[in-house]
């Protein structure tokens, strides 16, 4: 496969904004049934008598949407080499079923590795809003990715 995005194309800085998406309510629900079936993302009465007031996603779907996100947008255009782990994840404010979400992803380091030669690494800051421009989630992380002309395509 031959990629449209190397290491070289992410300097430190740069911003990179995803199509926004809906979370449905269906998708909500079967998520949390099948992965975090608390009462305040299954049920609507208990989820309506909770801190919350209303049924809200589990974070864990929020993270899982904003990967679709990338995926979707440039990852899978990106000679991605995976990732050695995630550093923060905050969840600051509830997503509902309906929230129109979108997704910033910034560069906030970016270097190679001495340990594998054509390899680079990027930190990046994601952060996701609702369209109440709430900040519903933040998360650090860091991915490996091959640099132009390292890359066998």
């Amino acid at each position: 496969m031959a990629y449209l995005h190397y290491w070289e194309d992410f300097p430190v800085g740069s911003v990179r904004d995803f199509a926004p998406r809906t979370l449905e309510r269906e998708d909500v629900l079967d998520f949390a049934r099948r992965y975090d079936p608390q009462p305040f993302h299954i049920d609507d009465g208990a989820a309506r008598a909770s801190q919350f007031g209303g049924l809200i996603a589990s974070g864990w779907h929020v993270c899982a949407f904003a990967m679709r996100m990338l995926c979707d947008g440039d990852l899978l255009a990106t000679a991605g080499m995976g990732s050695p782990g995630v550093e923060t994840i905050r969840w600051r404010a509830p997503a509902r079923p309906g929230d129109h979400l979108r997704l910033r992803s910034t560069v906030m380091q970016a270097r190679l590795l001495k340990s594998r030669p054509g390899v680079g690494l990027l930190l990046t800051r994601w952060e996701m809003h609702n369209q109440r421009d709430e900040l519903v989630m933040t998360m650090e992380g860091y991915g490996m990715v091959a640099c132009r002309g390292a890359h066998a395509d």
